[in-house]
């Protein structure tokens, strides 16, 4: 930085202004700290910093009011909104009360310090935009995971937009429930939302499906009937598993999308609408275009913002929470009270493979709701196919026994500093394991390991190690 920014802390917890006070003025910068909200304003009058970092919920004044306030008088201020409640309404409150961006607690440092650097580069960009209305709540979209992180900033970030959205991820992952959320927080909410399994449609009946027919156009159309494209004019129109959509019905879809107007089946007169698309699927569209089974220049009109849901297996941290949330629901449902899992249910689940992602997960909390005979959950209560998975699960907890007989060998042999060697060859092992399962895309991998991107590259220096990949990636919401 050219000269010394000037960045204000706004946090109650004096630990997490002690920290970010440090790591700032490490790089230069100047910093004032507030316990709270309060007395920012008044300060403002008199003088004005580069970038404010807030927490969210503080005594007082919370973190969106003072955002609130900020926005409508210094609107090219920069403001960092931090918060420990890691959920989809903080991250879309924040982004649309004009937060520059979102940063959940506990946070990496140095992702906060190059979080600050990048604030200050992009001020004269902010437009201030108005925030919309408040809007429903999704509390089935859950997640403290970076990887669930990554799609609440998506929703936020897009949640002024009318733009067309590709969401990709395995089956029961939660496509349909972002798809939702994305309606739900955009200028369309008023609107109609209006879901299409392209999976579950006959390929004879998804043109009159999508675009409706004329009366007398087929044997059976007595009548004229309205597809899902009118049906969803001046809203959204989520078009789920789009990889199935056979390719005659694909070209009618890129036709739309161009035009923004369609045919009825058997009809002559041209229906105009206005409709958002949100495309899902759990198949990887290149290699459909590839292979010649899906159109590369329709995937390129839906590929414009790009979703990627992770699989359950890759955010194992979100698994208490969110069977804790199923339980509750499937109780509520059947009149019940909940059940509570044991800590060492809680556990075993974490370490089971959930092919079926969050659907199946939440199938086994009704099932544990209905089955298990006490309020209580004990491992033995479980569904009989999950116990039987147990001895697949062992490999993720024996390495934690083979650590101890490291170190009980190691200490009986009077070896001392066991840290300075275990450590850096945990990390190392860490790294390339993520590494390898993204491809060597170090964005991606930090957030496997639940870090920022420049703490990896500083742990790959500090080890040594040399890894073949970009230090980049391509931007993706």
């Amino acid at each position: 930085m050219s000269r010394s920014e000037t960045v204000w802390i706004v946090d109650d917890d004096r630990s997490i202004r002690w920290v970010l006070e440090k790591a700032l003025q490490q790089e230069g910068m100047t910093t004032q700290s507030f316990d709270s909200a309060d007395g920012v304003m008044s300060r403002l009058a008199r003088q004005q910093p580069d970038v404010i970092i807030s927490d969210i919920r503080m005594p007082g004044s919370s973190g969106l009011d003072l955002l609130a306030k900020i926005r409508e008088q210094h609107p090219r201020l920069p403001v960092i909104i931090m918060t420990a409640h890691s959920d989809l309404d903080s991250a879309v409150a924040s982004y649309q009360g004009g937060a520059f961006e979102y940063l959940p607690k506990p946070f990496d440092v140095d992702e906060a310090v190059s979080l600050v650097k990048r604030a200050n580069q992009h001020a004269q960009e902010q437009q201030g935009l108005a925030a919309p209305p408040a809007l429903a709540r999704t509390p089935e979209i859950i997640g403290e995971a970076p990887a669930m992180q990554e799609v609440f900033r998506a929703i936020g970030r897009l949640s002024h937009s009318n733009i067309t959205v590709l969401i990709n991820g395995e089956s029961g992952t939660g496509k349909e429930l972002v798809a939702h959320a994305l309606h739900r927080h955009s200028p369309r909410a008023a609107s109609p939302f209006i879901a299409l399994n392209m999976a579950a449609i006959p390929k004879d009946l998804m043109e009159s499906e999508l675009f409706g027919h004329e009366k007398g156009a087929f044997t059976g159309a007595a009548n004229l009937r309205r597809g899902r494209f009118e049906q969803a004019d001046g809203g959204t129109l989520f078009l789920d598993e789009i990889g199935d959509m056979p390719a005659d019905t694909q070209t009618r879809l890129l036709r739309v999308l161009a035009d923004g107007e369609f045919y009825r089946v058997g009809g002559h007169t041209p229906v105009k609408v206005d409709v958002r698309i949100i495309a899902a699927t759990h198949q990887n569209l290149e290699t459909l275009v590839q292979a010649g089974k899906f159109r590369e220049d329709l995937f390129h009109r839906l590929n414009v913002i790009r979703i990627h849901i992770p699989r359950l297996s890759d955010r194992r941290e979100d698994i208490p929470t969110l069977a804790r949330h199923f339980l509750s629901s499937a109780a509520q449902e059947l009149s019940v009270e909940p059940k509570l899992l044991k800590a060492e249910t809680e556990q075993y689940l974490k370490n089971l493979p959930w092919p079926g992602n969050v659907r199946q997960l939440e199938n086994t909390c009704r099932w544990i709701t209905v089955m298990a005979s006490g309020r209580e959950v004990h491992i033995s209560d479980l569904p009989p196919e999950l116990l039987n998975l147990q001895q697949d699960t062992s490999p993720v907890t024996n390495w934690e026994q083979a650590l101890r007989q490291w170190a009980d060998q190691a200490l009986g042999r009077g070896q001392s500093n066991l840290l300075d060697s275990a450590v850096p060859t945990f990390e190392r092992i860490m790294i390339e394991t993520a590494l390898k399962h993204t491809a060597g895309r170090r964005r991606d991998a930090a957030v496997l390991l639940g870090w920022g991107r420049n703490t990896l590259t500083r742990k790959i220096k500090e080890l040594g190690m040399k890894i073949d990949g970009d230090e980049e990636d391509g931007d993706e919401a």
